[in-house]
């Protein structure tokens, strides 16, 4: 076993994190567990720098496997209090018996740290050259495990660093390189402060005064209008009915819920738009005709758009003889178009692996788990003169598809149902990431959910008007229909990626030229 000369002899507690060994674990496990809270509802924003920076400090001296059992645990932690949530559809809707869901949710939570850990296998094998190697590996490799987690088996796009800056100067980079880029600057600044703490003194300070440009041109970037309001201001009114979710299917609540939300509307007809939630009608498209056309009528004769979701069920398709259906969005009244959720929920909407599994638990086979993903390309919705970008629920996380979506529109619309994840933080964080397509798009949001949190938001980020949980609310207020593109609209996400793997290459070039400290153990 090779041992780092710098390190050699009696450690103290401190130096002995730096080690192989559960000390180092556990301490990372915590900052780990800690993370979430610098994201909604908690917001305490400091933490993405403190806990990531730990995280990076005791990596530092680790080779390949090393580091990815350490960062193992750091996602370990991230996840366990971050998105452990989904035991409350697994078992409080799934219909799984508690010890079954605890199982489930433990093994959705190892394969997420598995995949958070596997980029860090890379800094450890072929960066470790000192300090500058620790900032430029560390924080490649964090966004480009979060990449990775975009798109690997659909993608979990969730827990991203940048959401904790949605209010602090790092948000001014979400219009130009998008939550990546806003990640990217939060990690560069953590790996910063990790890599200050071995150095002399006058080489902290220079480490620490190299995190200031990162923040002032945050700060700069927030003052150019990327985009234009256009026309007068639209209201728009939302219906939040507030179905429990035992009750979203049975056919015995099936009158009581389009009454419900038929009486919601009655005092919001005089908006421009009105907008209900995901499969606010639990019918089928074809089954519910009597009842859209009741509503396009009371839309049209006060020349407001009703937005609203429903399944659709395409019984014309060529390609399968068995008819198709789609977890939909359509316009009544003065609006018009219907989309198709491109996007599914794994469990929620498909079935993975369905020839094995379903009909084991009631989790594999509940109502709504036979949904088609919609094409690409589909034109979006209209609301009279407006076009929209529509969003159903899980969609709304993945900024390049909202960000080339929203190109052609004057305004964001998602509506979901986070009912599925009851009283846990799973909603507020869903929230908080439509909160960033708005800011990255330039465009305003309109967020209606079937039992909270409906909210209007305004290009920058910011929420102007938001519902309760758990109640039977109508929410209204104004928006402005926008036009131009943000950067980020234009280029995406690519860029970041690419600065993320010239960062790693010159980390690796840096490597080669000179000598890295060898590490406990080898590859």
């Amino acid at each position: 076993m090779h041992v780092n000369p710098s390190l050699s002899g009696p450690l103290s507690p401190g130096l002995s994190l730096l080690q192989p060994g559960w000390r180092g674990h556990v301490l990372v496990l915590l900052a780990g567990l800690a993370l979430p809270l610098s994201l909604a509802p908690f917001d305490i924003w400091p933490l993405s720098l403190a806990c990531p920076a730990l995280l990076a400090w005791t990596l530092q001296h680790l080779d390949g496997r090393q580091a990815m059992w350490r960062s193992f645990w750091f996602g370990l932690g991230m996840y366990g209090s971050g998105a452990s949530w989904v035991i409350v559809s697994i078992s409080g809707y799934g219909g799984a018996p508690l010890p079954l869901a605890l199982l489930l949710t433990g093994i959705f939570i190892l394969f997420l740290a598995a995949v958070f850990s596997l980029p860090f296998y890379l800094l450890g094998r072929w960066l470790r050259a000192g300090p500058a190697n620790l900032v430029l590996g560390f924080s490649g490799c964090w966004i480009l495990g979060e990449w990775l987690r975009s798109w690997l088996f659909t993608g979990f796009p969730w827990l991203y660093i940048g959401y904790a800056h949605i209010d602090t100067w790092l948000a001014g980079w979400a219009p130009v390189a998008g939550i990546f880029g806003v990640g990217l600057a939060c990690t560069l600044s953590a790996a910063l402060l990790a890599a200050a703490t071995g150095l002399p003194q006058r080489r902290a300070l220079l480490c620490l005064a190299l995190i200031a440009p990162l923040w002032l041109a945050g700060w700069g970037l927030q003052k150019p209008q990327w985009t234009q309001t256009i026309d007068r201001p639209l209201t728009v009114g939302m219906a939040q009915g507030n179905i429990p979710q035992e009750l979203k299917w049975a056919p015995s609540f099936l009158q009581p819920t389009l009454q419900r939300y038929r009486d919601m509307s009655e005092p919001l007809w005089q908006h421009d738009w009105v907008v209900w939630p995901e499969a606010a009608v639990p019918l089928l498209f074809h089954d519910a005709g009597p009842y859209l056309e009741e509503m396009h009528e009371k839309a049209s004769a006060t020349d407001t758009a009703l937005i609203t979701g429903i399944l659709f069920d395409d019984y014309f398709r060529q390609v399968n003889p068995e008819p198709a259906y789609y977890n939909s969005i359509i316009g009544l009244g003065q609006g018009s178009g219907i989309y198709h959720k491109r996007r599914l929920v794994p469990f929620g909407e498909y079935v993975p692996l369905d020839r094995y599994l379903r009909g084991l638990i009631a989790f594999f086979d509940l109502p709504t788990s036979i949904i088609d993903a919609g094409p690409d390309g589909q034109p979006g919705l209209r609301a009279g003169a407006y076009r929209l970008a529509p969003f159903i629920c899980y969609e709304v996380v993945y900024p390049d598809l909202v960000a080339a979506s929203a190109a052609t529109s004057h305004a964001l619309i998602t509506i979901s149902n986070d009912a599925w994840f009851g009283d846990s933080i799973g909603p507020i964080q869903h929230l908080q990431m439509a909160q960033m397509r708005a800011l990255e798009t330039g465009r305003y949001l309109i967020r209606a959910t079937n039992n909270g949190v409906s909210a209007i938001v305004d290009r920058r980020g910011r929420i102007l008007h938001r519902s309760e949980q758990f109640v039977q609310q109508t929410l209204s207020g104004e928006i402005a229909a926008v036009v131009g593109t943000t950067p980020f609209m234009r280029w995406g996400s690519a860029p970041v990626i690419a600065l993320c793997l010239g960062l790693l290459a010159l980390g690796l070039i840096g490597a080669r030229r000179f000598n890295s400290p060898p590490a406990y153990g080898a590859d």
